[in-house]
């Protein structure tokens, strides 16, 4: 992608341990960024973390909880003192359970809207706090969401998971004119990513297989990219580079919106 700046700029990335995750906080550190990766994933947080250092760039590790408030109060803090500052929040934790509508179990719904609607809430709560003037930062910033082109299409067998990827949706667009409103300084949006062959997206192909909508991970795979105009899977990299383009000042004055990175599966 062009080059973008973002010497400067200190980042907390939640689910940063490896996956999409993990590419976000590499393209942010490209970009000049300073970034702290939050996981619950300790051991391999610390991994990437030291990766990143090891390439130059100045990473550090947190062990994070997105569901937890006194997690949340921690990193952020951690993320000031180490960094020396936060303005970029980029809420990428996420889980994803399939299961066909007649067979879904409460504990799997909860579980998952904990983790990525109630933590990435969370996230943007504690962002602000710290972001908006008086905070620990006080100086505005940019918050990024992960949403799913889930949220936008109707997919078999991920009918818990779209549901909370449309809560993160609506949540980003209200929290954006809260901060608009509130005079926070904080731009808050999203992306929808498309399915990407990580060990998320995978899985999910395999899970596809066993409840019966497909034959093999091959044709469950070769669905999707049937779906998508673009012709082929998401890769990593596609996702990343949309999230530093709005952290970026070349997207100064976007807000509240959901942008696509699906190869044009949702249109």
């Amino acid at each position: 992608m062009t080059k973008i700046d973002l010497t400067g700029r200190k980042a907390l990335v939640t689910g940063a341990a490896r996956g999409i995750g993990a590419a976000i906080a590499k393209a942010l550190t490209d970009a000049g960024a300073s970034v702290m990766i939050g996981d619950v994933l300790t051991d391999l947080g610390q991994e990437t973390a030291q990766t990143l250092t090891s390439g130059g760039a100045t990473a550090r590790f947190v062990k994070l909880d997105v569901t937890s408030d006194s997690d949340w109060e921690a990193a952020v803090a951690a993320t000031v003192k180490e960094l020396g500052s936060f303005d970029l929040l980029v809420n990428n934790a996420g889980i994803e359970i399939t299961s066909l509508v007649i067979d879904v179990k409460a504990e799997d719904l909860r579980r998952m809207f904990d983790v990525n609607a109630v933590g990435t809430l969370l996230g943007i709560k504690h962002a602000f706090r710290a972001m908006k003037p008086g905070g620990a930062a006080g100086k505005g910033g940019s918050i990024v969401n992960i949403a799913s082109v889930a949220a936008t299409i109707a997919f078999p067998a991920i009918a818990g998971y779209s549901a909370t990827k449309s809560a993160v949706d609506r949540m980003t667009r209200i929290a954006a004119n809260e901060s608009g409103k509130l005079g926070y300084g904080v731009r808050v949006n999203c992306v929808y990513p498309g399915l990407v062959p990580t060990e998320m997206g995978m899985k999910l192909a395999n899970d596809i297989v066993a409840a019966g909508l497909a034959p093999s991970v091959e044709a469950a795979v070769g669905d999707v990219i049937g779906q998508t105009p673009l012709g082929r899977l998401g890769e990593v990299g596609d996702m990343a580079d949309a999230v530093v383009f709005l952290c970026s000042d070349a997207a100064r004055f976007i807000t509240g919106i959901g942008l696509p990175v699906d190869g044009g599966m949702g249109m």
